[in-house]
């Protein structure tokens, strides 16, 4: 019981991290490129050990196809979240929409 709740929490918590590394560094433009390389492993190898940690103590639970869904599903909205809140970047009510159409989707992906 504690897996089912407790896998989804580390895809999604490995998505943010992930969206931080592949995005954070944008709002530190100032600071060299390999400051922003290695701040992005930084981020990269914890998030690493923490995905596949959460895939195999989720795998029977929930099959592959559910878990790599609802990871890139939640990579996809953990980009738009920090795009959004960290980078400051506009968001139009379609791309809203679209993220709500995706989250309906992993919605249907997770039910039996």
């Amino acid at each position: 019981m504690l897996r089912l709740i407790l896998v989804p929490l580390m895809l999604l918590l490995s998505s943010l991290v992930m969206a931080f590394a592949w995005l954070g560094h944008m709002r530190f433009r100032h600071y060299r490129f390999v400051f922003a390389l290695l701040a992005s492993w930084v981020l990269v190898l914890p998030e690493y050990i923490l995905n596949v940690s959460a895939i195999r103590y989720g795998y029977g639970v929930y099959s592959g196809a559910e878990m790599a869904s609802f990871n890139l599903c939640t990579g996809v909205l953990c980009v738009a979240l920090v795009s959004r809140f960290f980078l400051r970047e506009p968001m139009n009510r379609y791309q809203v929409l679209g993220f709500i159409l995706m989250a309906g989707a992993i919605a249907l992906i997770m039910s039996d």
